[in-house]
């Protein structure tokens, strides 16, 4: 793994590896509760956002960066809970962090979480393509 993880990232991560595989999941599930509301345009048009492809669930992002720092906004189905615990985890750990932290995470950082026994290989992929795709907003918004 290359890149840094900003401390809020980085502290997700480190709670999830504290506890035993089975209860990654929950934790997770329960994160996917604390996904922040989409601002306008995107809460009431998720297609104002990008959608995630990888994820088979209807997933949105977009990023917002003032004055250098990132804003994540992203929708997610309840219907969906592992992969909106994901949403709130990367809009949890990147909101508020500069521009150079959001693009130095490393893109296998959803490989580094420990939830491959508890999350099918498909979901891990959806994972990283949000992360890819707020990485590749971010870095166009800042060119």
């Amino acid at each position: 793994m290359t890149g840094s993880i900003p401390s809020p990232l980085a502290e997700i991560r480190d709670d999830l590896l504290a506890l035993e595989t089975p209860d990654r999941l929950e934790l997770l599930v329960e994160l996917g509760g604390e996904l922040a509301p989409a601002r306008e345009p995107y809460a009431s048009d998720p297609t104002a956002a990008e959608r995630v492809t990888e994820c088979q669930s209807p997933v949105y992002v977009a990023v917002d960066v003032a004055d250098g720092i990132v804003t994540l906004h992203a929708i997610a189905p309840a219907e969906a809970p592992t992969t909106r615990g994901f949403a709130a985890l990367l809009q949890q750990g990147v909101t508020g962090q500069a521009v150079a932290d959001v693009l130095a995470i490393p893109a296998d950082f959803p490989q580094t979480l420990g939830l491959e026994r508890v999350v099918s290989p498909l979901r891990l992929s959806g994972m990283a393509g949000m992360l890819r795709r707020v990485k590749r907003q971010v870095a166009a918004l800042t060119a």
